[in-house]
């Protein structure tokens, strides 16, 4: 009685064995390279989760970049918390990775070490941005969208010298216009925060006098200094751009990355520059500005090295520069004995930056932040290059900065920043002596390439105040006939040690890595994996198979048995 149960059970059992055996069969086969993927790797990469704790100012576009890897196989774990927590973490061996907007301070403003414990690292360029001030200032029941303020009159407002939208510098930075005596809320960090320590640095070299005389000391901290019964502290970019829009928020101020209230549809406040204009930090300001940046090229001291030097970017007199704006780091783990790591975690580690630092700075600029240039980028892989030397079984094979999909550069040219030199002028609405464009934001020139018509004002409809996605390159370099002079030939080209954009070649000794070996990374992406879509259809198809055949032969089985 129990023989037809049994023989239908091994058949069943047989069928799906099948099917289990040729997908596994299928999925375990190698990726091999093709002839249409050259620089594909020869053997699927071993991966291990990852994690890392750190930026807030950074933590959007970081967590695109690992929404995107995953298909891919590369797992990366990543939490916020501040920098100063992304440090610390790292230096607890907690985490595999940190990400912050300052190197480590060797103490920080409590006096407690801010230090990697003795844990080896490196420093790595990861993403470029500016620091915005978002705003929430409601005359009658509409919102303000064309605030400009100078950086003077910011640091007063974050300072509280300058308490009420009415105060005369205030309608002075908007051409007369008067706002109602109405109080301001500076709204600012309460954790440990990079963000802070990138506007407290900004504020330190313009404006030490005001600055100092608020912190009670010189330099830049990570822990905002509340004072005041108006101001309000808050734990994280999302909490501040929270605090900001919400209900209770009219009047109040807040510093974020640029991609907070851009994913927010909020306003940000136009910063006055050198160039005497209001500037918003688009991608294309935030590309202008840094041209103007240096970077410690002492390789000797691995503390300092790829350390930025903003002082060129806050005084950048390009009239499209947007004065703070700066980039993060990626600290990574480099001993060969360091007890987190192994061959995979170093893999997915390597490949994560690669497609961080290459395709992943394709979309910085829709998010908020500005692509890297190229001598961060070949800065980037020279220190991918540190895991390989601690392990020498990880795969950096096949990838230069060549073949790097960065929207900054292209293969041909790679000196030179595309972004920057494509970048348009603002208008003349926007100039000092000018009153605020339309009732809205100003709009940046849409044929781009430098070019302003001063009789002509164009602000108006882009509530964010961005460039407009036609804008083209205009090699020609033409000056601005509002009265600001085309920012020499040259300044859109990648900044060096010495003298940033000088329009010169950029020696080796200004692009860490120029003229030496080229630094390899692989990606392992989607399209450098060319038997994923097919091995996946052959075991789909086979699954297929399975379900549509199964129910059949057991059903004719069942009744030729009964038949019997």
């Amino acid at each position: 009685m129990t023989t037809r149960p049994v023989r239908r059970t091994r058949l069943v059992a047989a069928v799906l064995a099948l099917a289990v055996a040729a997908l596994a069969a299928a999925t375990g086969a190698p990726a091999t390279a093709d002839e249409k993927s050259p620089a594909a790797p020869t053997q699927r990469a071993a991966y291990a989760t990852i994690e890392g704790t750190g930026s807030t100012w950074s933590e959007l576009i970081v967590k695109q970049w690992i929404s995107d890897v995953d298909a891919n196989g590369i797992k990366v774990v990543y939490t916020g918390g501040g920098s100063s927590k992304g440090r610390k973490d790292f230096a607890q061996n907690t985490t595999d990775f940190a990400i912050s907007e300052i190197p480590y301070q060797g103490s920080d403003e409590k006096g407690q070490a801010d230090t990697s414990n003795g844990r080896d690292y490196r420093y790595l360029p990861l993403v470029a941005g500016g620091t915005a001030f978002t705003y929430q200032l409601k005359v009658g029941n509409k919102l303000v969208k064309n605030l400009r303020l100078s950086g003077e009159t910011l640091a007063k407002i974050f300072t509280n010298k300058i308490t009420s939208w009415s105060d005369p510098a205030i309608t002075k930075d908007n051409g007369g216009r008067t706002f109602p005596d109405k109080k301001i809320v500076p709204v600012v960090r309460s954790d440990g925060s990079g963000t802070t320590a990138q506007f407290t640095a900004w504020l330190d070299k313009a404006y030490p006098s005001i600055w100092r005389s608020f912190s009670g000391r010189a330099g830049l901290t990570s822990y905002y200094p509340k004072k005041g019964q108006t101001m309000i502290a808050q734990s994280g970019s999302d909490q501040v751009m929270n605090t900001v829009s919400g209900f209770a928020g009219d009047g109040s101020i807040g510093y974020v990355e640029y991609s907070y209230p851009l994913d927010k549809g909020y306003p940000v406040v136009k910063v006055l520059n050198k160039g005497g204009y209001y500037v918003e930090p688009t991608q294309y300001n935030t590309a202008v500005a840094l041209t103007r940046a240096k970077i410690n090229n002492n390789k000797s001291d691995p503390t300092k090295y790829l350390t930025q030097i903003l002082d060129g970017v806050y005084s950048n007199p390009d009239p499209r520069a947007y004065p703070i704006s700066s980039y993060s780091y990626m600290i990574i783990p480099t001993a060969k004995d360091d007890k987190r790591m192994t061959t995979a975690k170093r893999q997915s580690i390597a490949d994560f930056v690669y497609y961080s630092l290459c395709a992943g700075q394709t979309k910085a600029g829709p998010f908020g932040y500005s692509p890297l240039p190229v001598n961060l980028v070949t800065a980037g892989f020279q220190q991918i290059a540190e895991l390989k030397k601690a392990d020498p079984k990880v795969n950096l094979t096949n990838r230069d900065v060549k073949s790097c999909n960065n929207p900054t550069f292209d293969g041909k040219n790679p000196s030179k920043n595309v972004l920057a030199e494509k970048a348009p002028f603002p208008p003349a609405c926007d100039k000092a002596t000018s009153a605020p464009c339309g009732s809205d934001t100003g709009k940046n020139n849409p044929n781009g390439g430098g070019k302003s018509d001063p009789t002509a004002p164009t602000g108006g409809a882009d509530p964010t105040g961005g460039p407009d996605p036609s804008a083209t390159a205009d090699p020609g370099g033409t000056t601005d006939p509002g009265g600001t002079a085309s920012p020499p030939p040259g300044t859109s080209n990648v900044p060096g040690a010495e003298v940033p954009g000088a329009g010169e070649a950029v020696p080796g000794s200004e692009v860490p890595g120029a003229g030496d070996e080229a630094v390899y990374a692989n990606a392992t992406t989607v399209d450098d994996r060319p038997l994923d879509s097919k091995t996946f259809a052959y075991a789909a198809v086979l699954l297929l198979a399975a379900l549509v055949l199964l129910p059949g032969l057991i059903t004719a089985r069942a009744r030729r048995r009964g038949g019997r």
